[in-house]
């Protein structure tokens, strides 16, 4: 059978207990029609990027299943009827991969990359003469005592 993750978003206004509960409504939909949910995750209250159905944050979560294409049409269909759900995404995968998602890992954990490549940044005070500019410092101007009375009305009304 084919492999698929399925990501869920619930209204805002759901408890976790609740939420947790479309999780399981959902994986014994998927088992009822002949597949097997392999994995469940639940991500938590988390902000939208846009407004869904004037929802700001949803409760995602996150299913590894095994099923044929029957059972997540069938899942999906009661998915995008259900009032607490606001979106489904379902992607068909060739692997599912061991361990959590790597919206469940730590940010500490993830790869960032190796940031060694920069190089000695020195001090970087000579990039002004480095770019040509002559503005100088902001501190050169003086006490701008010369600015003259500061009472006097505008230009146009003098």
């Amino acid at each position: 059978m084919p492999l698929y993750e399925h990501v869920l978003i619930a209204r805002q206004d759901l408890s976790n207990a609740q939420a947790e509960g479309l999780i399981e409504h959902f994986s014994t939909v998927l088992a009822d029609n002949g597949g097997t949910v392999k994995d469940s995750e639940y991500w938590g209250v988390r902000t939208l990027a846009y407004k869904i159905n004037k929802n700001r944050k949803g409760h995602y979560a996150f299913l590894r299943s095994d099923a044929p294409s029957a059972a997540v049409q069938e899942m999906e269909r009661l998915a995008r009827l259900h009032d607490d759900v606001m979106r489904v995404l379902t992607i068909r995968v060739d692997e599912h991969k061991d361990g959590p998602s790597v919206q469940m890992q730590r940010r500490d954990d993830r790869d960032r990359g190796d940031r060694g490549d920069r190089g000695d940044r020195g001090d970087r005070g000579d990039r002004r003469e480095s770019r040509g500019d002559d503005r100088g410092d902001r501190g050169d101007r003086g006490d701008r005592g010369d600015r003259g009375d500061r009472d006097r009305a505008p230009r146009s009304d003098r």
